[in-house]
């Protein structure tokens, strides 16, 4: 507990400093890989970790997540955030237990999202008493946990601006301590959503983005999502198609440094 007060507290202390990027990675490995690069922080990817499983996203389970913070808590100095997905349950309960389960595998900080398969987008009103009880939750834990909450509007096929802004205010008038709507493609909405917000804004990094609009925009964190995965998995792919296809070994590479990464 003390290791993990420890990396809730360093990871606290970085949303009050300057702008940071928080990767994710999608296994033990890549974790280290990262923490070996210099990073001072890292989040699971629902979308990458299920791939390592040969599922899609969303067809995970919590005791699976679980399993999945315990080993990156145990494999890296860094502080773990996990992307709970909608805290594997529609109900209140569902998104209090989900932070209770990953924080006692080792997380320090996760988010909840307000839509589901099922439902789609939650109604506004419900979807606070969801971050409510996620925050009664971390809240009641032994060290500080950092609770985020998502919007979900852009990526599930409402992109309004103005209605995202309004539910991300009220997540943090329940106690978000981050708030993030993933989606965002210019930087005229990211700014929109930073100059309206409380609290720190996690912002998903785009290609066409650099950290230095971001952090220019207002943002304080920013991840990458799944994005870190497809570009090993696509490099993967390209790989073995050449050979499958023309018997062509040169898309294979040396092993990155290793001895380094991982004393």
């Amino acid at each position: 507990m003390a290791n993990q007060t420890a990396k809730a507290e360093a990871f606290r202390a970085l949303h009050a400093g300057e702008p940071f990027v928080i990767p994710n990675p999608w296994d033990t490995g890549s974790a280290r890989a990262l923490e070996a690069l210099g990073f001072q922080a890292l989040a699971t990817t629902s979308s990458g970790f299920a791939f390592t499983l040969g599922r899609q996203d969303g067809q995970t389970t919590l005791d699976d997540v679980a399993a999945h913070v315990a080993a990156l808590a145990e494999a890296t100095a860094l502080p773990v955030s996990v992307d709970m997905e909608n805290g594997y349950g529609r109900e209140p309960e569902a998104a209090a237990s989900a932070v209770q389960r990953i924080a006692e595998a080792g997380a320090v900080g996760g988010s909840i999202e307000d839509w589901d398969a099922e439902s789609g987008l939650y109604e506004p009103t419900f979807a606070v008493e969801r971050v409510a009880a996620a925050v009664e939750a971390a809240q009641s834990l032994p060290f500080p946990f950092m609770l985020t909450a998502r919007a979900e509007n852009h990526i599930r096929g409402n992109p309004d601006l103005e209605d995202t802004i309004a539910r991300l205010q009220a997540y943090e008038a329940a106690g978000a301590d981050v708030v993030y709507a993933p989606g965002l493609r210019t930087l005229d909405e990211v700014r929109a959503i930073c100059e309206a917000a409380t609290q720190p804004v996690n912002v998903l990094a785009r290609p066409d983005f650099t950290m230095a609009d971001l952090a220019e925009a207002g943002a304080k964190r920013v991840s990458v999502g799944g994005a870190l995965t497809w570009t090993a998995v696509r490099a993967f792919a390209s790989a073995a198609e050449a050979i499958r296809e023309r018997g062509d070994f040169s898309g294979l590479a040396a092993a990155p440094p290793l001895d380094a990464w991982f004393q």
